[in-house]
């Protein structure tokens, strides 16, 4: 699924982590006189997803990790710098190359059917989802996970942060996470929010009935220097998808249900009415 080139690099940056780990790829393959193309072939990839990994735009899995050790016979070196890396990363596995991939996009769009996207949320709902998610976890837990979710938020706080493109379905308004004053903190966040002029919102109403994404939330991220990538989620799982053709079929479908929802005054409308019921319940 590899979409041709190096993909949106991170210049300027001391090698660490996932670039060391693609230095050293580097270093090692030309040390073993391979080129990216054959080794590639001898670990069943592409030699382009090679570079990839060898600039830290793409990530290994641990068995790929382990291939590159059998091939340039490096003694479990690049397993074992895999496993250490996917360790200490707070992200879940399938989530890491997409938080990635965020801080890399000059725009995002995304489609979320259940809750406030993690770049828009407030700590008190982030905490009410995380606790929902892991009721067996212990407090520090749950607060590093709430801490980690709110640090992602500083994406959208720099002068070159990303443009956001938020589409939600009716029903996130209508849940009440964490309880009315939660719900009136975290909708007040979007209206601002959505009244900036990086972030635009928009709300999939229930009279829309079906639509093309019903099975899922899904993000577009585009980048100055490289092609686009579709991220789609479930519970326990995600992917991220750079196919060419894939990816077009992902943007035809959020075409299909931006054109479908309430324009963004209206959406924020509808959000500042929510807040208001909230409020009422909340001084009941």
């Amino acid at each position: 699924m590899a979409s041709g080139g190096s993909g949106p690099g991170r210049p300027g940056r001391p090698k660490i982590g996932w670039e060391f780990f693609g230095s050293e790829l580097r270093r090692r393959r030309e040390a073993a006189g391979v080129t990216q193309q054959e080794l590639g072939e001898r670990v069943f990839c592409s030699g382009s997803y090679i570079g990839q990994f060898e600039s830290a735009v793409r990530k290994p899995q641990l068995e790929l990790a382990r291939r590159f050790d059998e091939e340039l016979d490096t003694d479990g070196y690049f397993a074992r710098m895999c496993e250490e890396l996917v360790n200490s990363s707070p992200f879940a596995d399938y989530f890491m190359e997409a938080a990635e991939f965020q801080t890399l996009a000059t725009t995002i769009c995304e489609f979320s059917p259940t809750l406030v996207p993690g770049l828009l949320q407030t700590e008190g709902y982030a905490r009410a989802v995380v606790e929902a998610g892991l009721p067996f976890e212990p407090e520090e837990e749950i607060e590093q996970r709430v801490k980690t979710r709110m640090g992602r938020t500083r994406l959208l706080r720099g002068s070159t942060s990303p443009k956001l493109w938020v589409i939600l379905d009716e029903s996130v308004l209508r849940r009440p996470v964490g309880g009315p004053g939660v719900m009136v903190e975290q909708l007040r966040h979007l209206e601002t929010m959505g009244a900036g002029r990086r972030v635009l919102v928009q709300v999939l109403p229930y009279s829309s009935g079906a639509h093309a994404l019903l099975d899922g939330s899904m993000t577009l991220m585009t980048f100055d220097d490289a092609p686009p990538v579709a991220y789609t989620e479930g519970p326990y799982s995600g992917q991220l998808l750079d196919d060419p053709a894939v990816v077009a079929r992902c943007e035809a479908s959020y075409d299909h249900v931006r054109a479908a929802a309430l324009p963004p005054r209206e959406s924020l409308a509808l959000i500042r009415t929510m807040a208001e019921e909230y409020e009422r319940e909340a001084h009941v």
